[in-house]
């Protein structure tokens, strides 16, 4: 069974939340605060949501700060009342894999939440892929280089199989929105702009071509698949 960290100070929508989280199968644990969550931080979790703005001055940009220094491959839904596309990015910049605007339909967070379960945890990956000096550990989810372990978040390691398992293939943005958020994401192709500099600037050997008016490719030269 999977667990999920829903932090949310509004009572009756977390109660709600829960129900429909459950009744989908999975553990729920709920924290009403920040000071809560992040005390629940190095506990067995599989996916975290995070409301933005909480009740004391802790916020979800903490937790998530928090988050990823002991984690950087759980998975993190934002929610939040705020809709501007630069709050998106920000939380996008800091890690979280979706962002999802209040009010919200539980239904439509439970199957955001399934898919991003079944994206990291489920779905059948195997081989080491050899590129440059990189290892892709695709089962174990890890990165390589001289056996030092470069640590990506869930969406940068999903863009980089993306590209090194559609070897020379050019992906439009809107394309990777539907592979790696999902079809019914609402967000904008300024999300995919900002994951690939992010990629790049952590796997500098990358080649990640911009195609002018289009989208990306990967260019480089595939040496071993394991």
């Amino acid at each position: 069974m999977y667990t999920i960290c829903l932090v949310e100070d509004e009572e009756a929508l977390s109660n709600i939340v829960k129900l429909y989280l459950e009744k989908a199968g999975y553990k729920v644990i709920v924290h009403k605060t920040g000071e809560e969550a992040i005390s629940y931080i190095g506990k067995e979790v599989h996916l975290w949501i995070l409301d933005i703005m909480l009740g004391d001055d802790i916020s979800g940009y903490d937790i998530i700060k928090a988050i990823r220094e002991k984690d950087d491959n759980v998975p993190v839904i934002f929610t939040s009342a705020r809709d501007q596309e630069i709050d998106k990015i920000f939380g996008l910049e800091l890690g979280s894999d979706d962002y999802i605007t209040k009010p919200y339909s539980s239904k439509e967070l439970v199957l955001r939440v399934n898919k991003i379960i079944k994206r990291v945890y489920k779905e059948n990956k195997q081989n080491s892929i050899i590129y440059e000096d990189y290892t892709i550990d695709v089962e174990k989810r890890a990165v390589y280089i001289k056996n030092k372990n470069l640590k990506c978040t869930t969406l940068e390691f999903d863009l980089l199989c993306l590209f090194i398992q559609n070897k020379g293939k050019c992906f439009q943005r809107e394309e990777i929105l539907n592979s790696i958020w999902g079809e019914d994401y609402f967000g904008t192709d300024r999300a995919v702009d900002d994951l690939v500099r992010r990629l790049r600037k952590k796997l500098p050997k990358l080649k990640i071509e911009s195609i002018y008016g289009y989208g990306y490719r990967l260019s480089w030269i595939l040496k071993k698949i394991i």
